[in-house]
Formats: C-alpha cells, structure tokens, sequence
C-alpha cells in the first residue's frame, strides 16, 4: 500500500469558502484514514489579487476546524525558478517549444476559427519552425507538443474512466513571456515534488487534469490518482453563491457556529455513512473513503447546518462554551467576565444550551445573567410589570427573604405555598417574577434562573422593579 500524501491548494484571492472547505475536510479524512500526510500549498502565483490577508484568512479557518496540515506550509510563488527550469527541460528534449506569437496573431487567430464555426485554439504555427526565424521584438512563450492523435484518459476514484481526444487539445502554454509559469505548470511541478499520490478536488477543473496528465506524461512522471468530487449548490439548485451560503469560514464562526458543526455538516455534503447524521471526528476518519462520494451535485442547507450546531452545542463542555461566548457578549455589551458571572453562567449553562441553536443565541439568551443592574425590560416583560404585579411581587420579596435553602425544591415549594395563601395560579405570580429576574417574558426555568443568579441578587432585581 502506498503512503498517502493529499494536499489542499487554494488561491489566496479570497477567503476559504464553503466549497473549498469541504475539499480540504475530505483531502484531510482521507489521508487520516490512511495514516498519510496532509499538506498545505498556497497557489499564490497570481501576484496581482494575491492577498495577505486571504493567506491569514485560509490559515485560520483551517486551524479553527481543526483541518492541521502536516510539514511546512509551501507556498507556489518561491519555487518559479524550479518552474522555468521544468519548462526549459522540455524544450531541451524536443517536447515543448518557443512560441513567437504577437498578441495582434493570436487574436487574428481567435477571430478566424470563431468565424469558421471552430472552437478558438492556437494553431501550432511555432511548432516546428525554427527560433532563428522569430521577430527580433517578440518575447516568446513556452508550449507544450501536445499529442495530436489519440486520446488522454483518466481513471478518476469519484467519476469513473473519463476520455478527451487529443486533437481537442491546444498547445498549451507552460511559461509565459515574462518567464511567469502557468497554473497548469505549477500545478504539476508542486505535486510532484511534494510526492502528491491523491489529488481531490472540484470537478470544475476536470478539464485542467487532462492538461497536466499530458505534462506528467511528457516530464516521464508517475500521475496521482484523481478524485473529482461534484460542487456545492444552492437550494435552488444554482450553483452556490453568497445569497445560498457561500461565505468565508470565519463568517460561520463569527455567526456562532462550532468548527465540530461545520465538519459534520460538510462532511454529509456528497458523503454518507448509512443514515448516519451526527458523526464524531473519529468515526469520520474511519468511515472516510473517496469512493464513496457521489457523482450528484450536493444542495447547501442552512436549516440543516443549523440542527447540526444545535446538537453539538447541546453536548458541549459548559466551561468550553462560556469561553466562546465572550466575543459575543462583548458585540452586544461589552462588559468584563469576571469569576462571579462565569460562575453565574456556569449553573445556567446545561438549561441554555438545550434552547440555543448557536453560540450567538447562546450569548442572546444568557446575556441577562450578567447584565450589570438595573435590567432593561423588553416590551412584554414591561406588560407584565403592572401595578397589581409589583404587589405580588413586593410578597415574593419577602417570603424569599427567609428562604435559608436557595435550591429548586425550596424555592418551588416556597413559590407554590405563596400562590396558595393568595388564592392564585402559581403562573399569575412566576411572569412577573420572569419579568423582574430577566427583562424578558421568556428565559429558562424560573427556578433555574433564580438559583443560577443566587439569592442576593434574585432579591435585589426584585427590589430594582419595585424602586422604579
């Protein structure tokens, strides 16, 4: 069995995106699963849109869900001498050529085939033609001799044995006049130094991979297997875009997502393991196999993602959770989480989290626990603050006053005993106490609440409605 090395290599021309998460996620489960290498290639060739800090951007995202490359990171714009010298080999052997072309011919070209009903390709002129009879003005270009007759295959581990006629297939361009190599080029060269055995990525560049098979085929180099996985689309069925989801990784994070989330989610786009839905990072790792991933376009699904994140926040550490809350007290309130309020959060946490989807509802839903007095009041807690209510209330106060055990049974029976002395439902009493406790007309259990707050500051939130 060979050691498995894959690799993830984005352009750094914008920030790590859904689909390309996805691919670095299978990319890094299926060297896992093999007990290979994952390595990391910044394609940062394009000098002109790459940008620092989508280099940062893709570091990052990775690192937060936890997809940890292997080795150093290589990036594609340090190796261009290796490039040029890969290119000027094959003109050495006869197997690539100096194209003197003007831009003026190329596009006289382009024109002519479009009016002749043909696909627009260069026409080989430099092919066989001496250099000595090149313009003295023109830099040339470097193209590959591509086979005219026969057909380029590859045997791809997603879409089955795919077939071009060679005579489809231009002369393509390895390095250009600036001594600049192309994509296709790069590409080869990286993988093949890198020892790349499983290449696996969008089925967009199917047709890039018959180009490099023929420049493996040329430099005499052993080609990695293929995997072409399908895209990403929306709902609709388009092909997915911002308004479907198509965001930067570190917006999922930012709306309150957990990297474990992200993952098993992904990893259910276009893979599956039975009717398993929620799946661990370890069993991910074992189950994982390329072949296993369908041929059909996958459908990005908000509402789902969302179900997933629930599940996970539901069995997350507490601790864990409350040190992600932070950046999203502080985008509401910012306010100091000092040992008394994490305490605070701590009792309250395993009721929040069985009512919160994200860490952003988590935050939304628990920020009245640590919001400094006194409270604001939302609308319908402001309903419930009547007159009649705040002498109910003025009685709560001081029956809790006495209360020496400050536990749920305590208090419930304490609550239960006040309503009946009134004669009332023991709900007419707990909406205004929400009210007082909370600002909100909604919260956990009102119990809950109190004991998470504990009995001074219970008493003293009270005592704040009834000095307004």
């Amino acid at each position: 069995m060979m050691n498995v090395v894959t690799r993830f290599a984005p352009s750094p021309t914008g920030f790590l995106h859904i689909g390309s998460t996805r691919t670095a996620l299978f990319n890094w489960l299926y060297a896992r699963h093999h007990g290979g290498k994952f390595l990391l290639r910044i394609e940062d060739t394009d000098r002109e849109r790459s940008t620092n800090e989508a280099i940062q951007a893709i570091i990052e995202g990775l690192q937060w869900l936890g997809l940890i490359w292997d080795d150093e990171i290589i990036f594609q714009f340090s190796r261009a001498v290796r490039h040029q010298e890969a290119a000027q080999r094959l003109v050495a052997q006869g197997k690539a050529y100096y194209c003197f072309c003007t831009p003026q011919e190329l596009d006289a070209m382009r024109e002519k085939a479009r009016a002749e009903g043909r696909q627009p390709r260069y026409d080989g002129r430099w092919r066989d033609r001496d250099p000595r009879e090149a313009p003295p003005d023109v830099r040339p270009v470097i193209r590959l001799k591509v086979p005219t007759e026969g057909e380029t295959v590859v045997q791809d581990l997603v879409q089955g044995e795919v077939r071009v006629q060679n005579a489809q297939l231009d002369d393509m361009i390895l390095l250009r006049a600036d001594q600049t190599p192309t994509y296709m080029l790069a590409v080869v060269v990286d993988d093949h130094d890198m020892n790349i055995t499983h290449i696996i990525r969008g089925d967009d560049h199917l047709t890039n991979t018959f180009r490099q098979i023929q420049i493996y085929e040329v430099m005499g180099w052993r080609p990695p297997l293929f995997s072409h996985i399908p895209l990403i689309h929306g709902q609709d069925g388009a092909k997915l875009s911002k308004r479907h989801g198509a965001l930067g990784v570190e917006a999922y994070r930012d709306m309150g997502f957990l990297p474990e989330a992200l993952r098993n989610y992904l990893l259910r786009l276009g893979w599956g393991h039975g009717d398993d839905e929620i799946i661990s990072q370890a069993q991910a790792i074992k189950w994982f196999d390329i072949k296993d991933v369908g041929r059909a376009a996958s459908r990005f699904d908000m509402a789902k993602l969302t179900f997933v994140n629930a599940h996970y926040l539901r069995e997350s550490d507490d601790e864990r959770l409350i040190n992600l809350l932070d950046p999203f007290f502080q985008k509401m309130r910012p306010i100091e989480l000092t040992a008394p309020l994490k305490e605070r959060l701590l009792k309250a946490m395993p009721g929040l989290k069985q009512r919160a989807r994200t860490l952003e509802e988590l935050a939304a839903n628990a920020l009245f626990l640590i919001h400094p007095r006194p409270l604001p009041f939302d609308e319908k807690a402001k309903s419930l603050l009547t007159s009649e209510a705040k002498s109910l209330l003025q009685k709560a106060l001081e029956t809790f006053k006495v209360v020496s055990i400050w536990n749920e049974t305590t208090l419930e029976t304490t609550l239960r005993t006040l309503a009946e002395s009134l004669d009332i439902k023991m709900g007419v009493l707990a909406q205004p106490l929400r009210a007082a406790l909370t600002g909100r007309s909604i919260s956990p259990g009102i119990f809950e609440v109190m004991i998470a707050l504990g009995k001074e500051e219970s008493l003293e939130r009270i005592q704040d409605v009834l000095d307004l």
